[in-house]
């Protein structure tokens, strides 16, 4: 895929475990633990959750490829003080594999990190985020964009807004184009239905009539959309809005082949992608997306896919987890303290809360604190910096339409304020 064709994809997603038992799965990843989360500690050691296996598999090569990235520029530029960070990184797998959730992260803990980058699904996260923060660990996600988890612990940050956002901005595109009759197809997970409802009361407030889907969700599993495809067609609508992730590929096929136009489909961040190879060419074109976050320009793009050493389709949570990593390190490296305390006390602060030297990579805002200035992190993202619930005070929400070949581009941007509660 042409690196100018590529675009940056803050999907959200959902997945589900609880976490009690001591195990080890996953990936590999060198590690270093020294220390536990509070004392001075001089090791930075980077823990990572990513969706290696299962349905949001397709995330995993632009975190995988971000977090190399970060790492690396870090250590280029000396390290956290004075030392290399280390990373020790396992597969959360998805909603369906609660087990491998489980032993993913309690291998990744039992290496004593002293920050924690992802998981960048909701339903993960809000199974397995007392494991980490109880243990005050900071963690961050770069994906999971469920409201609820607006403060929902101070050791829990995002570099991505709640849904609140890019649901409002997906219900103001619809009514802008003119829709009076919508249906919404829907997994039932939380990520889904949260961002269904924003949509839905947007959309409603704008004089939009919701002719199916308004209580419907159908079952993540599902593979056989046929008969919610007949339904959809049935109740006559001018547009549908598809709130999934991989199902998304059957469910088109299936409401083309009701009768469907599926030149008029809504998307978000967990289905707009590249479906240049999956499904017929011009069956979405003029269909429309939204996506949190900034197009990544292609130089970053290209970095990410040096990191990674091999072509990435997508850049799913690419500039989320990067910049998630950067901030990390410097709270360690303001706070003089690799523990996780030390830096859960100073991530706003370097994330620009109380203003600073504005600096954009890694090298220059190590620079800057060397010399005794407070900072402000202008990452990747585009984020503001976090507010009181460690949410992002703004970000940016693009708009992106399909062409002829199934590809989304990049139209226009629009930014949000993000509600603290």
């Amino acid at each position: 895929m042409n690196s100018k064709k590529r675009i940056l994809f803050t999907a959200t997603a959902a997945v589900a475990a609880a976490v009690m038992a001591l195990a080890g799965c996953g990936s590999a990843g060198s590690s270093s633990a020294s220390g536990s989360s509070s004392g001075k500690k001089d090791a930075f050691v980077l823990g990572g959750l990513w969706p290696e296996t299962g349905s949001l598999a397709y995330l995993a090569p632009p975190e995988l490829a971000a977090e190399k990235l970060a790492v690396s520029d870090i250590n280029a530029a000396g390290g956290v003080l004075g030392k290399d960070v280390t990373t020790t990184d396992a597969d959360t797998s998805d909603a369906d594999h609660a087990d491998q959730n489980t032993s993913a992260v309690q291998s990744v803990m039992s290496k004593n990190p002293s920050f924690v980058i992802g998981p960048a699904s909701s339903a993960v996260v809000k199974n397995v985020y007392k494991t980490i923060t109880e243990q005050k660990i900071p963690m961050l996600s770069m994906g999971a964009t469920s409201s609820d988890f607006s403060g929902l612990s101070p050791y829990f940050f995002r570099t991505v807004p709640p849904d609140t956002v890019q649901g409002t901005v997906l219900g103001q595109v619809i009514a802008q184009d003119g829709v009076k009759n919508l249906a919404v197809a829907v997994f039932n997970d939380e990520y889904g239905t949260g961002l269904r409802d924003t949509v839905v009361k947007t959309v409603k407030d704008a004089g939009v009539n919701i002719v199916y889907g308004e209580k419907d969700a159908f079952d993540p599993t599902e593979t056989n959309f046929s008969s919610i495809a007949t339904a959809i067609k049935a109740s006559k609508p001018d547009a549908v809005a598809v709130i999934a992730f991989d199902q998304t590929k059957p469910l088109v096929k299936a409401l083309a082949s009701a009768g469907v136009d599926t030149h008029k489909l809504y998307f978000v961040d967990g289905n707009t992608s590249d479906y240049s190879k999956d499904l017929d060419a011009g069956l979405l074109e003029g269909s429309k997306g939204t996506i949190p976050g900034v197009q990544a320009s292609d130089e970053f793009q290209k970095k990410l896919v040096k990191a990674y050493g091999k072509d990435i389709s997508t850049f799913t949570y690419g500039a989320e987890t990067y910049d998630g990593i950067i901030l990390a390190a410097l709270a360690a490296q303001k706070g003089g303290s690799a523990d996780g305390e030390t830096i859960q006390k100073n991530m706003a602060a370097v994330s620009g809360a109380n203003g600073g030297t504005e600096c954009t990579t890694y090298k220059d805002c190590l620079a800057a604190l060397k010399s005794g200035k407070s900072i402000h992190y202008k990452g990747v993202t585009g984020i503001g910096p976090f507010n009181s619930s460690n949410d992002p005070s703004s970000a940016n929400i693009g708009v992106y339409k399909f062409d002829a070949k199934n590809v989304p581009n990049f139209d226009h941007a629009q930014e949000g304020k993000v509600p603290t509660k």
